[in-house]
C-alpha cells in the first residue's frame, strides 16, 4: 500500500468510526457502573478491565467511559480479539504511579489484537516520570529498558486515536508495534528536554501508519521509525523540544525487517539537536531502507536539520572501523528550509561499503548566523541529484573531497 492509499484508509476509518458512534448500542461507563473513583488514590485497574471484558464480549458497537476527574491507575492490559468495534472515550486524566519501582516490566497501559478501535476524549495520561529520568543511564545500564512505556499499541488494527494527550512518560510515550491501518490525529506529547529516551511515537513492524496534524514536545525523537515499517505518514506534526523525526537507528539487532513507504510533510521542527534523520549503526547485521521522502518542512533553530548517519554510534559502543551494511536508497529532501542551530546544516554520511542511491536534494535554503560564517554542507559516499536553491551549496565540505580520492585510488 502506497502513501497516497494510507490517506484513503484515514478518511475510510474517519466514515468507519462516525458511522460506529452513531450504532452504539453500549456504553460502560468505569465511575457509574463499576465503582472507579476519582480521588487519586484508588486504582482503576479493575473498574476498567472489567469494562473492557463486558464492552470486548459485545457484538455490537461499545464504548467505554472515564469520565472528567483524576484517576490512579498501576497498569493496565486491554486485550482482544472483540467481537464488534469498541471505543474508549477518555474524558479525565489518568496517572500512573509515580515510583519506578511500581513497574516490574516496561508497560504501563497496553492495549494489544484489537481490531476497529477508536480512542478519545480530550483526556491524559500522565506517567509521572520526572523520578524516572535522573535515574535513566541508558548508556552504562539498562535500567532505561525497564521503565513503563505510556501507551503500547500491539497487533492492533483499524483504529483512531485522537484528541488524547500522553505527558511525562517514563520512556517512550507511544509505541507500535505489528499494527495495521492505526492513526494519531490531534494528538499531544508533552515532557520537558531532559526527559530522557522518552520517544513521542516509536513505529515497528507495522504497516499503514499515519501521525497527522500532533503536537510533540519531549526529550527524544518527536517521532521515530524502526525495523519493518511501512507505509508511513507524518504530515502536520509540530516538533520541538527533542530530538527531531528519526528513521533508525538500524541495523542493530539481527533479522531485522526492511523499512519503506515513509512520507513526511508539511512539519515545523523547532530548537532540536536534529531534523529529519535516517541512522544506522556502523559494523551492522544486513538491511535496507528506502522510498524514504522528507517534504515541505520549516526548520527553527534546529541541529542538523538534514541528516543521515550511517555511522551513529551513541557512548561510543560500536566499531567505527566497519562499514554500516544498511542499504539506503530512493531517498529525497525537498523544499526544507528555515535556520539552523549548527553550522552544518546538511550532512549526508552513508556506508563506506554501501553507498547511498537515488538520493535527491531539491530546494534547500537553511542559513546559519554563528560567527563561523555561513552554513555548510558534507557529503560522503554519496552523489545526490541537485535540483533548484542548495543553500549550504550542496557536498561542498571536506568529507566529499575525501570521497573523490577515495574513489580515484580505488580505481587505480
Amino acid at each position: 500500500m502506497g502513501v497516497q492509499s494510507s490517506i484513503t484508509v484515514i478518511s475510510v476509518l474517519l466514515i468507519l468510526f462516525t458511522s460506529t458512534a452513531k450504532a452504539q448500542s453500549g456504553v460502560f461507563d468505569v465511575v457509574a457502573k463499576y465503582g472507579a473513583k476519582a480521588d487519586e488514590k484508588t486504582d482503576l485497574s479493575q473498574p476498567l478491565l472489567d469494562a473492557w471484558k463486558e464492552a470486548c464480549a459485545s457484538t455490537t458497537p461499545t464504548k467505554i467511559v472515564i469520565p472528567k476527574g483524576t484517576y490512579l491507575l498501576s497498569k493496565a492490559t486491554l486485550q482482544g480479539p472483540c467481537k464488534g468495534p469498541i471505543e474508549l472515550q477518555v474524558q479525565g486524566t489518568v496517572k500512573a504511579p509515580a515510583d519506578p519501582n511500581a513497574f516490574k516490566d516496561p508497560n504501563w497501559v497496553v492495549f494489544s489484537n484489537v481490531e476497529q478501535f477508536t480512542m478519545s476524549g480530550g483526556g491524559v495520561f500522565d506517567g509521572q516520570g520526572a523520578a524516572a529520568w535522573g535515574k535513566n543511564d541508558c548508556s552504562k545500564n539498562k535500567y532505561c529498558a525497564a521503565l513503563p512505556i505510556n501507551l503500547r499499541f500491539n497487533f492492533v488494527n483499524n483504529a483512531m486515536i485522537q484528541d488524547i494527550t500522553t505527558k511525562d512518560s517514563k520512556q517512550f510515550h507511544v509505541n507500535v508495534l505489528g499494527c495495521k491501518n492505526i492513526t494519531f490525529q490531534h494528538f499531544t506529547v508533552s515532557a520537558p528536554e531532559n526527559s530522557l529516551n522518552t520517544d513521542g511515537i516509536h513505529i515497528g513492524r507495522s504497516d499503514g501508519v499515519n501521525v497527522i496534524n500532533t503536537d510533540i514536545k519531549t526529550g527524544d525523537d518527536c517521532v521515530s521509525i524502526g525495523d519493518g515499517s511501512k507505509n508511513v505518514v507524518v504530515q502536520g506534526v509540530t516538533c520541538g523540544p527533542g530530538h527531531g523525526i528519526s528513521i533508525g537507528s538500524l541495523g542493530k539487532f539481527q533479522g531485522e525487517e526492511p523499512v519503506s513507504g515513509i512520507k513526511v510533510s508539511k512539519c515545523t521542527i523547532s530548537n532540536t539537536m536534529n531534523g529529519v534523520r535516517i541512522k544506522s549503526w556502523p559494523a551492522s547485521y544486513p538491511g535496507s531502507a528506502s522510498d524514504m521522502h522528507f517534504e515541505d518542512i520549516t526548520m527553527n533553530n534546529v541541529g542538523n536539520p538534514i541528516l543521515i548517519d550511517q555511522e551513529y554510534c551513541p557512548w561510543n559502543q560500536c566499531n567505527l572501523k566497519l562499514p554500516s551494511r544498511i542499504k539506503l536508497s530512493n531517498i529525497s529532501f525537498k523544499n526544507i528550509r528555515g535556520t539552523s542551530s549548527t553550522q552544518q546544516a546538511v550532512k549526508l554520511i552513508c556506508s563506506s561499503g554501501l553507498p547511498c542511491e537515488g538520493l535527491e536534494l531539491a530546494d534547500i535554503d537553511l542559513t546559519y548566523k554563528g560567527p563561523e560564517g555561513p552554513a555548510t554542507s558534507q557529503c560522503s559516499n554519496v552523489s545526490p541529484k541537485l535540483t533548484g536553491k542548495q543553500n549550504p551549496p550542496a557536498c561542498s565540505g571536506p568529507a566529499q573531497k575525501s570521497q573523490l580520492s577515495r574513489s580515484l585510488i580505488s580505481r587505480k
